[in-house]
């Protein structure tokens, strides 16, 4: 029989760099981690305007069976991002309300689930964020063994117990606690250079001189004309 855990001790990156990264946002922390860490766009926002930031508390499930978030409840600290994955694909709804209550008592931020939720309005009342895989009203049970705070892959992407968690609008994308500094350092320097770049953008300037194009563009063969040749 394999063996199934239950991990107490996660180690959880400086607050203050998590905070940093929320900032941020998915899709600048993704370009100033390298383009790595994201996960697929198959686990989508299921509301509007939430971004949170925090410490990965993983979960390895059975499929339609979700006792082991009820068990990865006690090991959650403030701050936690929950991230649920199944051991075979599934879309049913494993994580609804009551479990959000659970987890919201507990400082919990919001979930990561690469499966269903349910009971998506009283979620959305409740101000508890979720980015799953689907919406499905379909029940579990309470009967398989799974881990709690092992590394699982959700969505084709490896998230370790700890990773920071960075999730909003465009999606969710994860770090290794130990390079959240140096990433949360590059993307405060790539916000800087957006803003100088959509000031100068909101001034008229077009994106092909701002960026240096038209070289390329030539080189690439692409012509500009008046009109189209009579063929």
């Amino acid at each position: 029989m394999a063996a199934h855990y239950v991990v107490r001790h996660v180690d959880r990156a400086d607050p203050a760099v998590i905070e940093a990264l929320a900032a941020a946002g998915v899709a600048t922390v993704h370009e100033a981690a390298g383009r790595v860490g994201l996960l697929g766009p198959r686990v989508q926002a299921r509301q509007d305007g939430a971004t949170i930031a925090g410490s990965a508390i993983t979960v390895s499930c059975h499929p339609g069976d979700n006792l082991m978030i009820h068990a990865a409840v006690e090991v959650c600290a403030a701050g936690d991002v929950l991230v649920v994955t199944t051991t075979s694909p599934s879309t049913d709804g494993m994580f609804g309300d009551l479990l959000a209550t659970s987890l919201a008592a507990r400082g919990v931020l919001g979930l990561v689930i690469d499966a269903g939720v349910r009971d998506l309005a009283s979620l959305r009342a409740m101000g508890f964020p979720v980015w799953s895989a689907a919406v499905h009203a379909q029940g579990t049970v309470k009967a398989s063994p799974g881990s709690v705070n092992v590394p699982v892959v959700a969505a084709g992407q490896l998230v370790r117990p700890g990773d920071i968690v960075v999730a909003d609008d465009d999606g969710v994308v994860v770090l290794p606690a130990p390079a959240g500094e140096a990433v949360a350092e590059a993307a405060a320097k790539r916000i800087s250079n957006e803003e100088a770049k959509r000031a100068t953008l909101a001034s008229g300037t077009l994106g092909v001189d701002l960026y240096g194009l038209r070289p390329l563009l030539r080189d690439l063969g692409v012509e500009y004309v008046d009109r189209l040749p009579d063929r």
